[in-house]
């Protein structure tokens, strides 16, 4: 057995749909009286999760309503697809608050504010959570979204140099007061030391901006860094920054790739790889047999309808996949926009899925994979999966909710516990201290 133990962190949005389609409509998220505009459920949840020892409670967030698929915001709001999404910033804030030591995260765009702004957002984040905070940063692919701020697309090279510089201006911010600044006498009237505040007089291709920041250092200094991205610039962007990455590879071939590529490019900018954390997204099913198990994953399963599978498809793909035959073969596609998909929409067989395989599987999970069985046979799955691929854990997305993460928690952890494999108890105060802890 492997000395290195597993990580858990929680996905989530503001919203009614986190990976599965089918989340909404679950029998079992109905009769929990969920409702996903209630801030105390996102309470809850912490409080769930902080329970289960995780390392962060993770929000995803979009600044759009997809109109990908057939041009139409028709389908993604029948069948909420990543629509509504709420701000989650508020969220963290109010989670910390009910809560001690797991972290809380959020994304947030280097592709429509100031650096400043975020700089400025994400430190008073950090005071107000006690050094628990996470930015996911992303660089925001699809054209809807920048259409809402009125800006055009920029392309993958160049949003990715925007965002290095994005970061550098942050970090130049975060730096600009030394730790001793804050002095605090009152019987001298000195509050601040202005010798050891400093303006940064930063002058980039994309970004101005003089400095310093108006807030303390952070507990810190800034946020911890998560990032999600799959193309070479974001994998790049991912190893120069990332304290955690989450990764969606649907198979092991693919998530082994992923880990040695990402591990390599952390070494080879002189950081340890083990201070950037590989999460890996999957989405567990439970029963108390493998019968059951199976019956509740083919439950969840047929909740989603083809036409919504593929409408969030499109929407990723920033790609109207209307115009395709939906028996189509994904790997026999010659279409620029197709091509990510080829190595991700395999059978186990390894065999091609079509096009309408594809957007079945992706409105159930967005390509996560499903580990279904008993608690001892997903605790088997996720030890396997973990070292197989040499990742550092996992992502859980859960298929209804309230009720799918109390259960992973009251009966799968605890097995991870028995095996040695699992913390049994939070080890530092800040959210870079639980990526790093391997108690």
């Amino acid at each position: 057995m492997t000395a290195k133990k597993i990580h858990l962190a929680q996905f989530l949005v503001h919203g009614p749909s986190y990976h599965s389609l089918g989340m909404w409509r679950h029998p079992k998220t109905a009769a929990a009286g969920w409702d996903w505009r209630r801030p105390d459920l996102y309470q809850h949840i912490a409080r769930v999760c902080e329970r289960g020892l995780f390392d962060t409670v993770f929000f995803a967030d979009l600044n759009y309503v997809a109109d990908s698929y057939k041009g139409s915001l028709e389908t993604a709001l029948r069948y909420a697809v990543q629509a509504p999404e709420h701000d989650p910033i508020p969220l963290l804030s109010f989670m910390a608050a009910a809560t001690e030591k797991i972290g809380v995260s959020a994304t947030f765009s280097t592709s429509n504010q100031h650096p400043f702004y975020a700089a400025r957002l994400w430190a008073t984040i950090d005071h107000l959570t006690g050094g628990r905070a996470g930015w996911n940063v992303v660089t925001s692919i699809n054209r809807n979204q920048q259409a809402n701020y009125g800006v055009e697309r920029a392309d993958t090279e160049s949003r990715y140099e925007q965002a290095f510089e994005y970061m550098e201006v942050c970090r130049k911010l975060w730096d600009s007061w030394d730790d001793d600044a804050l002095v605090v006498d009152r019987e001298a009237a000195i509050f601040a030391d202005h010798t050891k505040v400093h303006r940064i007089e930063h002058e980039g291709r994309f970004f101005k901006s003089r400095g310093p920041l108006n807030v303390v250092p952070s507990p810190q200094k800034g946020p911890a860094i998560l990032q999600a991205g799959t193309s070479p610039k974001g994998r790049d962007f991912a190893a120069q920054y990332a304290d955690a990455i989450f990764a969606i590879q649907p198979n092991v071939e693919e998530a082994t790739k992923y880990f040695a590529d990402i591990k390599k490019r952390v070494g080879e900018l002189g950081r340890n790889p083990d201070h950037c954390k590989m999460l890996f997204g999957m989405q567990p099913i439970l029963g108390a047999s493998e019968k059951e198990a199976l019956e509740c994953q083919q439950e969840h399963n047929a909740l989603v309808p083809l036409e919504a599978g593929l409408a969030i498809l499109s929407a990723h793909l920033d790609h109207d996949l209307s115009r395709y035959d939906l028996d189509m073969t994904v790997a026999d596609s010659n279409e620029p926009a197709l091509q990510r998909m080829k190595s991700r929409f395999r059978r186990a067989d390894g065999s091609s899925m079509t096009l309408r395989e594809a957007g079945e599987r992706h409105g159930q999970g967005v390509g996560l994979p499903q580990f279904v069985g008993t608690p001892e046979h997903v605790a088997d799955q996720m030890i396997k999966f973990f070292e197989t691929v040499g990742g550092d854990g996992f992502m859980l997305s859960m298929i209804h909710s309230p009720g799918a993460l109390e259960e992973f928690v009251e009966q799968v952890v605890p097995i991870l516990q028995a095996k040695g494999i699992y913390r049994t108890a939070y080890h530092g105060t800040t959210q870079r201290d639980l990526f790093l802890d391997e108690a």
